[in-house]
């Protein structure tokens, strides 16, 4: 080997030394930088003729576990879409009352059987009327601030999803616009460890909106699938998505009733094409089925709650509760029928004026019933100047619209469990409820079920990215007590190949002296 030779190689170690230390302090300085992943420069062997020449510097790259970083995108979608749940059903949760404080719809309907228990005991204490009319009125209060709840509810859905689909346009522009950035370095051959960093941390920002895979390419580009099988497309230019603002009521909904009717409610769009129930994982994914189905349906449980009430009562002989038109719904009407009066009516619902004028209504009644076969028996309000002690009236509330049975003999009608929700295709599981007390129970059971169903999934699933991001820092973050080792470790190699240039130069001043 020759002295030039030995030069080179010497020469060639140094530069893979000052690169390693560059690359070593570059790595010590972002520890603290967000998405930035540990990177090391290798060496190659450089050989000519079957020898070692010396050693090439290759181009940065990056330490990254990607089973972990695409697990971990997964649990960050998880846990987006459980928290948005969450948030989004504590709302309710919080209008609808602490079950311990007995303040629920269902422990106000219960509040309102007992007081017509009370008043049977003394039907003509003006007292124990005007407490039963208090209950009703306060019973009705609630339905309608849990009702208003639900759609602000709804409504905040919906907005969630109209940024959701802004940060997601965003977060495709980001990734192609790097996509293009990082094909044309890696063509020049060229380090693109770090727009890789960029381009993970864009994609796990649209993870948390839709759950994505990242495809590689072999030109460095990647291609995102969405789960449910959307190919999303990347365009520095261009929104890919669309979803325009909507103001939601009760009778909003989105897509396609049975009747063939569209829906005001507008869906995510993707190229003309509605994929709002192609989409899968994420925040938006959540804020959709919270938005079309979850809220819909406990809207309509409790219309449904709050019109056989109504209707229950108005059939034995006292309309207690009206909607804001004064009239009584048909709780056996369909429920997206405008007919029926039974969609909305939880919002519309309050105490019959006439009850609230004269509170002795709820002894005497409001109006007679002629009796019906299968319905209820007939029935004769207490006249003006009737006894102070009828009961009449309260023992059908109390046998009836509070029990099982319409009339002796006969069974109350079942709630409406399906075709519900304003497009009529939702379906209620507490269909098995016997009475209207039973059911408001078990409604609020229910949705309070899902709202602590929904914040114990986002607490495990913050958990498990936790875990994930644990692992994924252990694996691809930068270790700088190691970093420092290897820089000692690097020093030592730079002084060895810089001794080695020293001896070489020695050498060639001595060759010199000779010359001369």
């Amino acid at each position: 080997m020759s002295l030039n030779t030995a030069l080179s190689i010497a020469q060639s170690g140094l530069a893979l030394v000052q690169r390693q230390i560059a690359q070593s302090a570059d790595n010590i300085a972002n520890s603290g930088t967000a998405g930035y992943t540990a990177k090391t420069v290798a060496g190659s062997t450089l050989t000519a003729g079957g020898q070692s020449t010396g050693v090439r510097s290759l181009q940065a790259q990056r330490s990254i576990d990607t089973a972990v970083a695409a697990d971990l995108n997964s649990a960050r979608s998880s846990q987006a879409a459980a928290e948005a749940r969450a948030t989004i059903l504590q709302g309710i949760d919080q209008v609808e009352g602490d079950p311990e404080d007995g303040q629920s719809v269902g422990d106000l309907t219960a509040d309102l059987r007992t007081a017509f228990v009370t008043l049977r005991e003394s039907p003509s204490e003006q007292i124990l009327q005007q407490k039963v009319v208090d209950a009703a009125s306060t019973l009705a209060d609630r339905y309608n601030e849990v009702s208003d709840a639900i759609t602000e509810a709804r409504q905040s859905a919906h907005d969630g999803m109209v940024d959701d689909v802004a940060t997601l346009n965003s977060g495709l522009r980001q990734v192609a616009t790097l996509n293009a950035q990082i094909v044309s370095l890696k063509a020049q051959g060229l380090s693109t460890a770090t727009l890789e960093d960029q381009r993970d941390t864009a994609v796990a920002g649209i993870a948390e909106v839709l759950e994505v895979k990242a495809i590689p390419q072999d030109s460095g580009a990647i291609s995102l699938i969405a789960k449910g099988g959307l190919n999303l497309p990347l365009s520095p230019d261009s929104d890919a998505f669309q979803l325009s603002n909507a103001a939601i009521g009760v009778e909003s909904y989105h897509g396609t009733n049975a009747a063939g009717v569209t829906g005001s409610i507008p869906g995510v769009m993707l190229a003309g094409v509605d994929v709002t129930s192609q989409l899968g994982g994420g925040r938006l994914a959540a804020y959709a089925d919270l938005r079309d189905n979850v809220l819909p349906l406990q809207q309509a449980e409790l219309d449904v709650s709050a019109a056989n009430l109504a209707t229950r009562l108005d059939a034995q002989g006292l309309t207690l509760f009206t909607g804001s038109d004064g009239t009584v719904p048909d709780a056996a009407g369909a429920y997206s029928d405008s007919t029926s009066g039974v969609m909305g009516f939880a919002s519309a619902m309050r105490v019959n004026s006439a009850v609230l004028a004269d509170s002795t209504a709820v002894r005497d009644g409001t109006h007679d019933v002629a009796g019906s076969v299968g319905g209820a028996s007939s029935f004769t309000s207490n006249p003006d100047g009737g006894p102070d002690g009828f009961t009449t009236l309260i023992d059908r509330a109390l046998d009836y619209s509070f029990g099982t049975k319409v009339a002796e003999g006969v069974t109350q009608p079942g709630f409406a469990t399906t075709g519900l929700g304003p497009d009529g295709t939702l379906t209620s599981s507490l269909g098995t409820a016997q009475t209207v007390e039973d059911y408001a129970a078990r409604l609020v059971a229910r949705h309070t079920g899902e709202s602590s169903a929904a914040t114990t999934a986002a607490t495990n699933a913050g958990a498990l990215v936790s875990g994930l991001e644990e692992r994924f820092s252990a694996r691809s973050s930068v270790d700088v007590d190691a970093e420092l080792a290897s820089m000692v470790s690097l020093q030592n190699t730079y002084a060895a190949n810089a001794r080695v240039m020293s001896t070489v130069q020695s050498m060639y001043d001595a060759l010199f002296a000779v010359n001369t």
